[in-house]
């Protein structure tokens, strides 16, 4: 049985809350529309570590792994993490702007960040997803529609749709049809 998730003030009430400081506020003309799947593993194909957390803390050490210094500028957020094992980790309160997009642009609309909700999946583009993260995405994804409804089924897009030829996540392991089927089968 998967967990229940319930949203209030735009927490995601079930999971773990970490603030991270990359966010910023919504422009007050932008609503809730769109719902972005990502991927991440720290290091590259390594799971576990609590490095994606550190990495959107902005407490990652750098000596950890030659490839954190390489990021070790960045920053960058996600509303929700979903780790191998389906644990959920909050970081940006659902009403605020996470930094998950990057140069984006849905429908001929730039700057998906302002309206756009970020999960990140531990993962990577070539390897397939756990079944615990599809069932905890999909009842996540069935409580923020029914929470923000500009988000729908038409308006769940990868990171590669919004950045094409620039991003590739959640790659081509992710499976859509699953994803999509598990998703209309939440129970409410």
């Amino acid at each position: 049985m998967t967990q229940k998730f319930s949203i209030e003030s735009g927490v995601l009430l079930g999971a773990i809350q970490l603030a991270s400081p990359n966010f910023n506020h919504r422009p007050e003309s932008a609503s809730i529309e769109l719902l972005v799947i990502h991927n991440i593993s720290l290091p590259p194909k390594q799971f576990g570590g609590g490095f994606v957390e550190q990495f959107f803390l902005n407490k990652l050490d750098c000596s950890a792994d030659p490839f954190f210094a390489e990021i070790s500028a960045l920053q960058v957020s996600a509303h929700v993490f979903i780790s191998r094992k389906g644990e959920v980790t909050q970081f940006v309160n659902f009403t605020q702007r996470a930094w998950h997009a990057g140069i984006s642009s849905f429908n001929q609309r730039q700057n998906c960040n302002d309206f756009s909700i970020g999960i990140e999946l531990e993962g990577t583009d070539d390897q397939d997803f756990e079944d615990i993260q599809y069932q905890v995405l999909a009842a996540i994804s069935k409580v923020l529609q029914q929470t923000y409804q500009g988000i729908g089924s038409e308006t769940v897009v990868g990171h590669s749709e919004i950045a094409p030829g620039r991003k590739t996540d959640p790659g081509g392991c992710f499976d859509w049809p699953k994803y999509r089927a598990l998703w209309c089968g939440v129970d409410d």
